[in-house]
């Protein structure tokens, strides 16, 4: 039998900072391969995704993960759960790019042996093997972007959360990671404000004013979305 498919489900979900209201009774459930989720600035969405590994918690209503909730299992959901930002500096530690990865095994996989196997092995798979040795500093925006990829995935979530991924990018470098997401087989949501990168989604949500406004396949959600901000 096939493994069950993710889920990430929201129910009831209210969050403010202070007397700013940024999520409102937001009811979700996400099984998708592959789900975007866009609204303007300050539209709540990266409150949303900072929720599903408990980076951020409810002020009311429960996330849950894999039916776990996310408030009383944080260690546990985030296990199931790689978290990328923007800015991949944000999560780029180590002086080298295999010492960065290996720093994500670290609490794992005691072997040092095995530390380092693993590491050569998530660095070719995403095309970094030829820098494992190199300063991590030196890297392009879009090898860093990599390298924050790499070693999220190399402790093997099931599911991965992108936040605005290709802010930071040009659109060589954007295509690059664009094509990255698109092998991976483990669930991805991706919040951005690049629309191409969307179309051929499974899914695509829209938040405005801190609530869902639309939720379809790519296409009718982004129309939706462009009639909204041009309102």
């Amino acid at each position: 039998m096939a493994d069950a498919a993710p889920t990430i489900e929201f129910s009831g979900v209210v969050h403010a900072f202070g007397d700013r209201t940024v999520l409102d009774g937001i009811d979700l459930t996400i099984t998708e391969h592959r789900v975007g989720i866009i609204g303007a600035n300050g539209s709540g969405k990266s409150t949303l995704a900072r929720m599903i590994n408990g980076l951020v918690t409810p002020d009311a209503g429960t996330v849950t993960v894999n039916g776990l909730d996310v408030r009383k299992n944080k260690r546990r959901v985030r296990r199931d759960v790689g978290f990328i930002f923007s800015d991949p500096d944000r999560q780029i530690i180590m002086p080298t790019v295999a010492e960065d990865i290996e720093l994500s095994l670290s609490r794992t996989v005691a072997d040092r042996d095995e530390r380092r196997r693993r590491t050569r092995a998530v660095l070719a798979d995403f095309g970094l093997d030829d820098h494992a040795d190199q300063p991590s500093h030196l890297l392009s925006g879009g090898q860093k972007q990599l390298l924050a990829l790499a070693a999220v995935m190399v402790i093997g979530p099931s599911i991965l959360v992108a936040d605005e991924p290709t802010t930071m990018l040009d659109l060589r470098n954007s295509l690059m990671l664009h094509e990255t997401f698109a092998r991976l087989d483990e669930q991805l949501v991706v919040l951005t404000h690049d629309l191409d990168m969307l179309a051929d989604f499974d899914r695509v949500i829209v938040l405005d004013r801190c609530r869902v406004v639309a939720d379809d396949a790519p296409e009718p959600a982004i129309t939706h979305y462009r009639a909204l901000m041009r309102r």
